[in-house]
């Protein structure tokens, strides 16, 4: 039995059908629950701007020069989400669905999965700088997760044009540790049954994108945060990264989520003593401990806290690989090291170095 002969599948195409009759054609909302209120709201967009569902999609590549300026503006967001896409791969194998990387413009930088390069439809939409944005392809997941700013599931005629009628797809914005839209995750599927898990599925790994894309910040101390009694160590952590002198390099979005003080894209510098009601210095010194501590808000909330030092992988890969690190980044590295000798103590570390505390925290903050 096909995907969309079984009698609910039937239903659901059946209620969009009447979603889209009352839209496109009588200029009506929908009176069902198949349109939700975005994707009317996107077609809307898609009519007013002129275009028309009969219209053929022609999945246009931006020019070359584009091309180039997106692979350098866009080389970080790959280089932080290529793990990911390998793990998810892996996860959608056997669903007859893909993924699909966008920049902020809905520009294709990156893809993985079971693509079948011999179906034409499959084919098209996964080329590198091809434009799958709204006003290149009308409603999709990829233009609604980027307008609407959160993660999205279509299925079949809920895309704008009949031409990408062939596709269900769930789609995720991704941001960036300055809280900007940065691009979105996308999973695809053409003529395959509907699959509206994958959008916990594609934000989960959106988030996973994000925190790498945090972590990549050079950095001098990272401090894991989550609420007491939950467990530290996974993604689920509000992710705060710190230069040697306490100031906010990067976070997640979970961290903006769980910090007042670091919502929306503020461009003013934070000290993390804006954000924790103790002194600075405390979190530094706390990377000796190998439990998380409770660290209090200026909100008067509590949270749990694990500080990590950056860097703890350095010397174990450059050996592996033979690299020659530069001066200051080997520097770094031996101060890191002795660092870690001491269990966390910087105090300890500094005595040994022959160095103060505040060199110790100023030299892990440089890269």
């Amino acid at each position: 039995m096909t995907a969309t002969s079984h009698p609910s599948a039937q239903h659901r195409l059946q209620q969009i059908e009447q979603a889209r009759r009352a839209v496109m054609l009588e200029g009506r909302p929908s009176a069902n629950a198949a349109a939700q209120t975005w994707i009317e709201r996107s077609w809307r967009r898609c009519l007013a701007s002129g275009q028309r569902p009969q219209q053929r999609v022609t999945f246009d590549v931006i020019p070359a020069a584009a091309a180039r300026r997106s692979d350098e503006a866009n080389r970080e967001l790959v280089q932080a989400a290529r793990p990911v896409l390998d793990k998810l791969g892996r996860a959608i194998a056997n669903s007859r669905y893909f993924a699909i990387l966008t920049d902020a413009g809905g520009v294709v930088i990156d893809v993985n999965g079971p693509i079948d390069r011999s179906d034409r439809r499959a084919h098209l939409i996964t080329r590198i700088g091809v434009d799958l944005s709204e006003r290149s392809v009308g409603t999709s997941a990829i233009g609604a997760a980027l307008t609407e700013l959160q993660p999205v599931w279509l299925h079949r005629g809920e895309h704008f044009f009949d031409d990408t009628s062939v596709y269900s797809c769930a789609g995720a914005p991704l941001f960036g540790p300055d809280g900007q839209c940065v691009g979105m995750l996308d999973l695809t599927g053409i003529e395959a049954t509907e699959r509206p898990e994958l959008k916990h599925l594609v934000a989960q790994s959106a988030r996973s994108i994000e925190n790498a894309l945090a972590l990549a910040r050079p950095h001098a101390l990272l401090l894991r945060l989550n609420w007491p009694g939950r467990t530290l160590g996974d993604d689920a952590d509000g992710l705060v990264c710190l230069d040697g002198d306490g100031w906010v390099i990067s976070v997640n979005a979970t961290a903006r989520q769980m910090l007042a003080q670091l919502a929306g894209e503020s461009r003013a510098p934070i000290h993390c003593s804006e954000l924790f009601a103790m002194p600075w210095e405390m979190l530094f010194d706390a990377v000796r401990r190998e439990s998380p501590m409770e660290a209090p808000l200026w909100s008067g909330l509590i949270v749990q806290l694990l500080a990590q030092p950056a860097g703890q992988h350095v010397v174990s890969h450059a050996a592996a690989t033979g690299q020659r690190l530069p001066l200051k980044d080997l520097e770094a590295t031996l101060i890191r090291k002795a660092v870690d000798e001491a269990r966390g103590n910087v105090m300890q570390a500094a005595r040994v170095l022959g160095i103060s505390r505040a060199t110790v925290y100023r030299k892990l903050g440089r890269k």
